[in-house]
């Protein structure tokens, strides 16, 4: 459950920063919104899963918001995004395996 929620999380981290700066014409606030979200999946991933995982799945992360740029002339800004996110939430989901005697405050 835990591996689908960070997936989750880092998905909506990409569209939510997107929706926000594209619908709410507010880029700063889309950019805030993006950084957050990462900083929160990545302390949870550090102390799930590691630093290797949280490196990967950082870059995923930051790779996918650069990516859906040059793809959004391609293919349009929502379904750039949202194949960028699914993406790095598969990232996120395959590299959130847990180590043994992770603890994980519940």
């Amino acid at each position: 459950m835990a591996r689908l929620l960070l997936a989750g999380a880092v998905a909506v981290g990409l569209v939510g920063s997107f929706a926000i700066a594209f619908v709410g014409q507010q880029r700063l606030l889309g950019g805030v919104f993006l950084v957050l979200v990462g900083i929160i999946c990545a302390g949870f991933l550090w102390r799930r899963s590691g630093a290797l995982a949280t490196g990967v799945t950082g870059g995923a992360y930051a790779l996918a918001f650069v990516l859906s740029h040059p793809l959004g002339d391609l293919i349009g800004p929502w379904p750039a995004v949202l194949v960028v996110a699914v993406a790095a939430g598969g990232v996120a989901f395959v590299m959130n395996r847990g180590r043994p005697g992770a603890r994980i405050a519940q």
